[in-house]
């Protein structure tokens, strides 16, 4: 009798929690219905309504279910972003905030004009390029971000480049906005810079033409 009892308490208790599974479903389904508004900071305007458009295929979606890997693969697909934050604020909006990348260098490819991005991306542009070091030649742009790494790490001030060489040897030359050449090595590279450092201090240095650090244990100057 005892074990019939318990029989019938375990399949109301199941009943129960079906129908109640159903009622919350229903209940969420109604309260948080659809997302009616993407609140995005950290763009501008015609980059937000890029975004919004794209973001547009989640429109209908419950907000409450709504997964982040769907809005994770929208984002990440965007070349202008760095970093980025995602809040739901129920019942009915997606608030995203974005860093936006630096951009470190404008290059060329294919008589097209791209920004070199601090996230690594290539990023297209139509407009008139910005006051940033041109970069030449087939660059490599794990290369580059290594070089502006050590270049931060030193006394060299980056925004004193006009011009950046490549070559394939992995060698990098750099032209001042003073029509300095500087010569680098393909080692050593932080070698190099605190060589630049020192010389830097010396009154003669205002005089040089060509700082050629290519050797080993080598300075050449031209003035």
């Amino acid at each position: 009798m005892l074990q019939q009892i318990n029989r019938k308490i375990i399949i109301y208790l199941f009943i129960f929690l079906l129908l109640g599974t159903y009622s919350n479903k229903e209940f969420l389904d109604d309260k948080f219905s659809n997302i009616i508004n993407f609140k995005i900071d950290g763009l501008n305007k015609s980059e937000t309504e890029k975004i919004n458009r794209q973001l547009g295929i989640l429109q209908n979606e419950n907000l409450f279910f709504l997964e982040k890997n769907k809005i994770l693969q929208i984002i990440d697909s965007q070349k202008i972003v760095e970093k980025f934050f995602i809040f739901k604020n129920y019942p009915s909006t997606l608030n995203i905030k974005i860093k936006k990348t630096e951009f470190l260098a404008a290059t060329k490819k294919n008589n097209l004009s791209f920004y070199l991005a601090s996230n690594g991306n290539l990023i297209q542009t139509k407009d008139e390029i910005i006051d940033l070091p041109f970069i030449s030649g087939n660059i490599d742009i794990n290369e580059f971000l290594k070089l502006k790494e050590i270049i931060d790490e030193s006394s060299f001030d980056y925004k004193n480049i006009k011009h950046l060489y490549y070559f394939k040897s992995k060698r990098w030359d750099i032209k001042t906005k003073d029509n300095l050449i500087i010569k680098l090595p393909v080692k050593n590279l932080k070698v190099s810079f605190e060589i630049l450092s020192r010389l830097s201090e010396s009154s003669e240095f205002k005089n040089m033409k060509i700082i050629d650090l290519r050797q080993n244990n080598l300075v050449i100057l031209n003035g």
